[in-house]
């Protein structure tokens, strides 16, 4: 399904890494995976054990990343900001600005500089896919979470602003905006087995669940291929109903 594309993929340890990374060498892919921790070896070896054919990167800074790979494959037919960051609670009042500069970098800047340094070889090539997977999270807000949501609703503007600069080079710019999907940076173990928080939880959802990591790996697969290529300046909810 992906002929053998040329895929990064940015926090490859959270989120939708795992699944995305397996799902897309499945079907092809040569896949090139950021994330903090591949500084450690060992971090990069238990990765590429866990995903066979994957091609984890100890590089840190974006424009090394990327020049690295273009060195390696001479192109980059796909850019996934998958970028994780905590979802700080705390009141506007009690918000430390600190906090919002580093909610800011993570989920806004960084994936600004990826887009950034992957765009200047996508329209050379007359082609490519940048897809932010961001959240469903500043289409309802969140109280008490203005700066997990203010990052996210900037990095979906993103998305939408960038598609309609780069259409013209035949360069499609989507956000895929989870909600309420398993993983453990939102919902870890203990959560989970809390039967009332549980219940809380998913009383928000009409679909009544959460969504599955397979689910979205199986989004975000059509998403990087070909049969998307129609597809751009959307924010592509997946949230059990929640963002409707």
């Amino acid at each position: 399904m992906l002929n053998e594309k040329i895929i990064l993929i940015t926090d490859a340890l959270h989120f939708l890494g795992k699944t995305g990374s397996r799902v897309m060498i499945a079907e092809g892919a040569t896949v090139y995976a950021h994330d903090n921790a591949f500084t450690d070896a060992a971090a990069r070896e238990k990765f590429a054990a866990e995903i066979p054919g994957v091609k984890p990167l100890a590089e840190q800074d974006p424009t090394a990343i990327v020049d690295q790979v273009i060195a390696a494959e001479g192109r980059i037919d796909v850019m996934i900001n998958n970028d994780a960051f905590p979802a700080l609670k705390a009141s506007i009042d009690e918000a430390d600005i600190g906090d919002l500069r580093n909610t800011l970098e993570a989920l806004v800047v960084r994936g600004f500089h990826f887009a950034k340094e992957v765009s200047k070889h996508m329209k050379k090539a007359g082609q490519g896919k940048i897809l932010f997977i961001s959240s469903a999270a500043p289409r309802n807000g969140i109280p008490n979470y203005s700066m997990y949501v203010a990052a996210r609703g900037g990095t979906n503007a993103l998305a939408q602003t960038l598609a309609k600069e780069l259409g013209r080079y035949n360069i499609q710019v989507n956000a895929l905006a989870p909600n309420f999907v398993e993983s453990p940076d939102y919902f870890p173990k203990e959560l989970l087995e809390n039967e009332a928080a549980f219940k809380k939880i998913t009383s928000q959802i009409p679909l009544g669940r959460l969504g599955k990591q397979e689910e979205a790996g199986d989004y975000l697969l059509f998403l990087v291929s070909d049969k998307s290529n129609y597809i751009t300046g959307q924010v592509l909810y997946f949230a059990g109903g929640w963002a409707a």
